[in-house]
């Protein structure tokens, strides 16, 4: 089964880049083919997010074992990771950290899978513009988190009134225990 990944930046409006690659490849080469496309350097804390229809992260796939994980999660390495075993609905999203420095990202989503022939090497089926520098001068960093840059941000508009009347807050459909 090939896949056919579509990756965009939310900092470049003209950019997005398809990427077709067998599906028993590796994250490390879908990552190392997002690298030479886009003639960034390797670096060390660079990985990819597995992120729901919302796009906030539910698993991690590292480059290399950071030591960071809790004990109840598990560890997944791009080099050991086949793509097929977390890509498999159309749909699906994806992000990828390319500045792990400012944990900027690419938005990704698998747009197609098909069956047949299978995709050898990995390739670039298209590229359109240009991708954003793999790092910020000093003064363009804006300290962001990867859930908000994967996240849209939404503001307090968006859920309807700011505030709530007296009597419509009810405390018997909440259980708060006073102690």
């Amino acid at each position: 089964m090939n896949l056919r990944i579509t990756l965009a930046s939310n900092e470049v409006e003209d950019f997005a880049m398809e990427i077709l690659i067998d599906a028993n490849a590796t994250f490390l080469d879908l990552h190392n083919t997002i690298l030479e496309a886009c003639h960034y350097q390797e670096g060390e804390k660079h990985r990819f997010y597995i992120c729901d229809e919302d796009w906030r992260p539910e698993q991690r796939i590292l480059l290399q074992d950071e030591g960071i994980t809790n004990s109840d999660e598990d560890l997944y390495l791009m080099e050991d990771t086949i793509l097929g075993d977390f890509l498999e609905d159309e749909g699906q999203r994806l992000a990828y950290r390319f500045d792990p420095e400012s944990r900027r990202l690419f938005l990704m989503e698998l747009t197609e899978t098909t069956f047949g022939t299978r995709q050898p090497e990995p390739m670039v089926k298209r590229c359109i513009g240009t991708p954003p520098d793999q790092t910020l001068e000093e003064e363009d960093l804006i300290p962001i988190s990867a859930s908000s840059a994967i996240a849209p941000e939404i503001d307090e508009s968006f859920y309807g009134d700011e505030g709530f009347e007296a009597d419509e807050f009810d405390e018997e459909g909440f259980d708060i225990l006073e102690g």
